[in-house]
């Protein structure tokens, strides 16, 4: 018996060590790019294992220099800071064509919209995203993929608050937001970001009032 124990800890053992050496070797494969913006630099890890055709599309952004003198746009403390589509006269850049959305692949391997991650901007098309991206300065649950149950109408959550809707309605809501990497280096320059006093321009609201320019994005490994 005790053999018999001690042969199934071994084999246990075996297990752990190799889901250790996995997930070691995806960490130091997993790419990495540098945000070069006007107020200090911000270092991406990005999770190719978990929102895989979403991290080949920032990448291909990234390799033709779309992101560099664009904008963070879009800021609002608490909550995230968007940036990534606009050039300095707000001006949205042309785009390729947009990503599925990968909210629930992303949510099964638990990433979530947490403070820190790195996500998908999108109309209310699920599948819209292209190319701005925003950071989460908080824990923005309300954002993630949500399982719903059988049957209609049923509940989700809109904006942190249950709400009972027709089925075809609620999956909308439910469909969430793509969160694809996270920020490993220079958290202080996105606390200066959300910081930054904003304003109203002409119909974009929460525009940081001193501009705020991404002036490059390169892969770093």
């Amino acid at each position: 018996m005790i053999k018999h124990y001690r042969r199934h800890f071994l084999q246990l053992s075996a297990v752990s060590f190799l889901t250790f050496f996995v997930t070691l070797a995806q960490a130091q494969e997993r790419p990495k790019v540098n945000i070069k913006t006007s107020v200090g630099d911000i270092v991406l890890e990005l999770y190719p294992e978990k929102a895989p055709k979403t991290v080949e599309n920032f990448l291909r952004y990234v390799k033709k220099g779309h992101y560099n003198k664009t904008i963070f746009h879009r800021v609002i403390d608490n909550f995230m800071i968007q940036g990534g589509g606009m050039d300095a006269a707000m001006r949205e850049k042309p785009t390729d064509k947009p990503v599925v959305s990968e909210a629930k692949t992303a949510f099964e391997h638990e990433l979530k919209n947490d403070i820190g991650t790195v996500a998908m901007a999108r109309t209310n098309d699920p599948n819209s995203a292209r190319a701005q991206f925003y950071i989460n300065v908080n824990n923005n649950d309300f954002l993630n993929y949500q399982p719903i149950a059988e049957g209609d109408p049923v509940q989700v959550m809109k904006n942190g608050e249950p709400i009972t809707l027709p089925r075809s309605r609620a999956l909308i809501f439910a469909a969430g937001y793509t969160p694809f990497g996270k920020v490993i280096e220079g958290w202080d320059v996105v606390e200066k970001i959300k910081s930054t006093p904003t304003s109203e321009v002409s119909i974009h609201q929460n525009v940081p009032v001193k501009m705020i320019t991404i002036i490059s994005i390169k892969q770093i490994k």
